[in-house]
Formats: C-alpha cells, sequence, structure tokens
C-alpha cells in the first residue's frame, strides 16, 4: 500500500501566477531537472489540460507515463492521477495554494506505487527528494 507524503514551500507571487506556470506544461522541461518531454495530450474546452504525457530522467530512475488532471475552478489547487506508466502502478498528486500575507504556500502532496518493490527506507528518501526539488523547481520560476 503507497502512502502519501507532502511538503510545503512559501513562495513571493500570487497563486494565480503560480497556477499559470504550473499549468504551463511546455515549459517543464526548461525548468524541471527531471522532465525531459512533456505534452499536452487533451485539454478541457476552457483550455486547461485533461492528460498530459511525461519522460521523465533522474538518474536511477526513468519512466514514460500519462497523468490525468482535475483543476479546482477557484484556481487554488489542481490534483491528478496516473492515467498509465510503465515504471508506476499508481500516482495521485496535488498541489493546494493558499495565500498568506503577500506570498502563497504551496502545498505538494504526492502517492506513488511502483511496478518494483523498493524497501521502505528508500521509497521515504526518494519521496522527500521528489517533493523538495519539485518545489525548489517551481520557487526558482515563479520568483525569476
Amino acid at each position: 500500500m503507497a502512502e502519501q507524503s507532502s511538503q510545503s514551500i512559501m513562495i513571493s507571487a500570487a497563486p494565480a501566477d503560480i497556477m499559470g506556470v504550473i499549468a504551463d506544461f511546455a515549459t517543464y522541461p526548461q525548468w524541471s531537472g527531471s522532465i525531459k518531454t512533456c505534452e499536452v495530450q487533451e485539454s478541457y474546452p476552457d483550455g486547461q489540460a485533461k492528460t498530459v504525457h511525461f519522460v521523465i530522467d533522474a538518474g536511477i530512475v526513468k519512466d514514460d507515463y500519462v497523468l490525468s488532471y482535475d483543476w479546482a475552478p477557484d484556481g487554488t489547487s489542481v490534483s491528478w492521477e496516473l492515467v498509465k506508466g510503465q515504471l508506476q502502478k499508481s500516482q495521485h498528486g496535488s498541489y493546494q495554494l493558499a495565500e498568506a500575507g503577500g506570498a502563497t504556500r504551496v502545498t505538494y502532496s504526492l502517492t506513488v506505487d511502483l511496478s518494483v518493490p523498493m524497501l521502505g527506507l528508500f521509497k521515504r528518501k526518494a519521496e522527500k527528494v521528489i517533493l523538495d526539488t519539485a518545489l525548489k523547481e517551481l520557487k526558482k520560476r515563479v520568483e525569476s
């Protein structure tokens, strides 16, 4: 059974600006070190991405997968589910944004279940690195 990991960071920007970066999948390979390709396969009528294809290469971990997105109407959150993957059996994730005195608290939650067995200690360490790296790269992109 996969366990959820969660981490937060403060970003000096409005939620709409942060969500704009999160939703701009075409630019992910420019600012996210492990994402090699990222392509929107299908969009909702409002233009938001519905399904997105990713190819990642994070050294020892390489995967090719598709995620399905659900965007909150108020622009403060987005969640996703794995549609198909090579290394992953399931993935559920979300970004939750909350204004906090001129900045925004961004909380990234992620649950991943892999097709290959991994010791719990190594899995938790990998999840922490994924969350930490993703939030720091997002912060750098938004604040630059």
